[in-house]
């Protein structure tokens, strides 16, 4: 393989090639992509590591995977399809998490270069923080359709993942979904919350029945509906239990269980006068009683996934799905609830079913199974070809770090057309880090606003440590002169302050918390401010800079400054849904030097105002995952 790359590589960056070690995160739709162009430039020393399993929706694009590898590791048969190209090489395969423990910083340290192929924002953030740690070059990769971006970064000398906050995620009010659907991406949630509550793990947050406490309601609408006496043609006397318990006593009869969901509680709805003076009113439904016909034609040719269904064959299948589904409950040895999982026939079906029915009751647009998993399994469609030229420009990148050469690396853009200049690859200087950012600045300093009276340690932890700041193990320390401990990555050792507010720690308006998260080697100073009441009923909100906020008004310190990261939560069971904000150059930001796009769920607005940016949603509904999706 050396002598290959003879007329390819010089001699001095070829004998660094061959010496050099590679760490690959990810094995799906680049990293199968990239561990191929790796062997065949010559790096023999290379690790892989890929939590996943392969799937049948990967085959067709995921080259190094064949049928008979459904359900093995993708990092292991990765390795064993790669070594195929060039058996001489050494890959050594891990099929884990590498946000797990064992991929410490000594770990890291290893290498020479560190290659993100992940379809997700946390992992990308732990590693992000782990090769700034290690003082290890890390280069970025991510595709949404024919969409795609290579970013180098390096400590001190480039902005790193995470210097740019990424936009909030897109919410949609409990109430909302539970009352007042309008999208089809509502009826699909709404969905996905029955099968947890019937099949899965129930979460109160996520009550499919209708909400009373709705803002919309006058104060005593909601009370005085869940008075009214039962009748047949009424509103269906709603009771308050849970969805499974109410289901457990009818043994899951299908038929008694699509009149309550789609008859009695919409009835129940209809009571609710006030929410239907400006809104079309649902519709209820008998399962008796059910349309079998489906607007427009459909020729026959049509496959069952993309073929819209008719209320009546919804109810079908939703009958069919309950069953199969029932008897999965009963199969399980452990007693454990079922997860729902895009990939099992019944569980999509049910989502299905259930969604396209509640879309026609309140006037939506139905949609088809195949829709309906995209939005409900969070799908951005992948396409091989996209997969295959960032890979190769991954390998790219890496060879100018190791010639010596990083301040001659750049940000790359694949655009879906050529732009006016005719291309589509569009190279972009690295930008400078940063010198907010609260993860790679030297200050690691970020304000949260919060309720210290309301907020207990365990939310505290959970959202806005480890969702929103990406933290993975962290201690906490409260500034306060005795060095009160409120949370330990010991387990067991702070347990006990799980369910106490902040406030009985003393911590109050500008207090200060010192955090410390062991594996990734990072420490970061939070300011609370305290905040009685935060917008939209958001349960905090994190902002880059505490100067951002004296620029602003006591009325509206609520809402997100400019530059406030995505950690923004609420109270009231809000479903999230992510979107990729993609941003299009519309001219050559290389030899203009005013213009630029960021691809990857991040809106650059750092540039100067004359840069002309188209902006566009590479799918509403859609994740971070480059790799999920199987195109027709």
């Amino acid at each position: 393989m050396a002598a290959s790359m003879a007329g390819v590589l010089d001699e001095n960056l070829r004998e660094k090639v061959i010496n050099s070690k590679i760490l690959v995160v990810g094995a799906g739709g680049i990293g199968c992509e990239l561990l191929k162009n790796l062997v065949l430039t010559g790096f023999v020393n290379i690790e892989t590591i890929d939590l996943d399993t392969i799937d049948v929706s990967n085959l067709n694009r995921q080259f190094l995977f064949r049928k008979e590898h459904v359900g093995k590791s993708k990092a292991q048969v990765a390795k064993d399809s790669a070594l195929q190209f060039n058996p001489d090489a050494s890959i050594r395969a891990y099929h884990d998490s590498i946000t797990s423990p064992d991929y410490d910083l000594e770990f890291f340290r290893k290498f020479d270069i560190v290659m993100n192929a992940l379809d997700n924002r946390a992992a990308r953030n732990h590693v992000n923080r782990m090769c700034l740690a290690a003082d290890r070059p890390l280069i970025e990769s991510g595709t949404a359709g024919y969409l795609g971006q290579v970013s180098v970064i390096k400590k001190g000398l480039t902005e790193c993942y995470e210097c740019i906050p990424k936009p909030p995620q897109k919410t949609f009010p409990g109430c909302t979904i539970r009352n007042t659907p309008s999208e089809p991406i509502h009826c699909v949630v709404w969905a996905k919350h029955l099968f947890n509550q019937l099949f899965g793990e129930e979460d109160p947050d996520q009550d499919v029945s209708p909400d009373t406490a709705d803002p919309e309601l006058t104060a005593d609408a909601g009370q005085k509906a869940l008075e009214t006496t039962s009748a047949p043609e009424g509103n269906g006397g709603l009771k308050r239990v849970s969805t499974r318990a109410w289901v457990e006593g009818i043994q899951y009869e299908p038929q008694k269980l699509f009149n309550k969901m789609f008859r009695d509680d919409i009835k129940y709805l209809l009571s609710m006068e006030t929410l239907w003076k400006k809104r079309r009113p649902p519709t209820p439904l008998d399962w008796d009683k059910l349309p079998n016909t489906v607007d427009g034609v459909v020729p026959k040719e049509t496959i069952q996934d993309q073929r819209q269904w008719s209320v009546q064959e919804c109810a079908n299948v939703f009958s069919r799905s309950i069953r199969i589904l029932q008897g999965q409950l009963a199969e399980r040895e452990d007693g454990g609830m079922l997860v729902w999982d895009k990939d099992d026939d019944a569980a999509m079906d049910f989502v299905a079913a259930a969604a396209n029915i509640r879309a026609h009751i309140f006037g939506i647009a139905p949609k088809t199974r195949f829709d309906i998993k995209s939005m409900a399994g969070n799908i951005i469609p992948a396409i091989a070809t996209t997969n295959a030229v960032i890979a190769a420009l991954i390998v790219m990148e890496g060879l100018k770090i190791l010639n010596g050469d990083i301040e001659k690396c750049n940000s790359i853009y694949l655009n879906r057309q050529p732009n006016p200049r005719k291309k589509l690859l569009v190279p972009c200087a690295l930008d400078k880090p940063n010198p907010k950012c609260y993860v790679c600045a030297p200050t690691n300093e970020v304000t949260v606003l919060l309720n210290v009276e309301k907020m207990i340690v365990k939310t505290f932890e959970e959202k806005v440590l480890k969702t929103g700041l990406g933290m993975v193990a962290p201690d906490v320390m409260l500034e306060d002169g005795k060095g009160t401990i409120i949370i330990s990555s010991e387990e067991g050792e702070t347990e006990e302050n799980e369910e106490k507010f902040l406030s009985e720690f003393g911590v109050r308006n500008n207090s200060i918390l010192k955090c410390d998260d062991f594996q990734q080697s990072y420490e970061l100073t939070l300011i609370i401010v305290h905040k009685e009441k935060l917008e939209e009923d958001q349960e905090f909100v994190i902002v880059g800079d505490v100067s951002e906020l004296q620029a602003k008004s006591e009325t509206d310190t609520g809402t997100k400054a400019e530059g406030a990261s995505n950690g923004a939560c609420n109270q009231t069971g809000d479903i999230v849904v992510e979107e990729d904000d993609l941003m299009i150059v519309e001219d050559d930001p290389v030899e203009t030097g005013t213009q630029k796009r960021k691809l990857e769920d991040q809106d650059d607005e750092t540039g100067p105002p004359s840069a002309k940016k188209k902006k566009l949603s590479a799918d509403k509904y859609a994740s971070t995952d480059d790799d999920v999706a199987m195109v027709s």
